[in-house]
């Protein structure tokens, strides 16, 4: 259950309307998703994640779209977000990713979080050639 009531008519107000616009532009979509509509309830909250997910996910930079979806869904994995490993699940699939891709990204996933229980449980100390500080 939700913690905010998601807006009945979220586009009445111009600055939810102007960033679901510009949503519906950006993805070439007229799909507006459900995180989007709760955020609605806060114009300055939406307008503020909004132009985030904007900049670091839908901007040309040095890791393409499908490898940002990749780190996408780990991180959700990560921080145990259903709602984002879904969604970005979803974007990665219409990016191109293969279901031989989404199973080694899981066990990629799985390793990481085994070994890094391990190495926190033994307090393994950290070998000087990886220290960059």
């Amino acid at each position: 259950m939700s913690t905010v009531q998601a807006p009945r008519n979220p586009e009445s107000d111009p600055r939810v309307k102007a960033v679901f616009d510009d949503i519906r532009a950006t993805r070439n979509t007229e799909f507006i998703n459900q995180l989007w509509r709760y955020l609605a309830f806060d114009a300055t909250l939406l307008e503020q994640t909004w132009a985030e997910v904007k900049r670091v996910m839908a901007t040309p930079s040095a890791l393409d779209p499908l490898t940002k979806e990749l780190v996408y869904i780990t991180a959700s994995v990560i921080n145990g977000c259903s709602y984002c490993v879904h969604s970005h699940t979803a974007a990665a699939t219409a990016k191109g990713m293969t279901p031989q891709q989404h199973a080694e990204l899981l066990s990629i996933v799985a390793l990481a979080s085994k070994t890094n229980q391990l190495a926190t449980a033994l307090q393994v100390p950290l070998d000087p050639e990886f220290d960059r500080g």
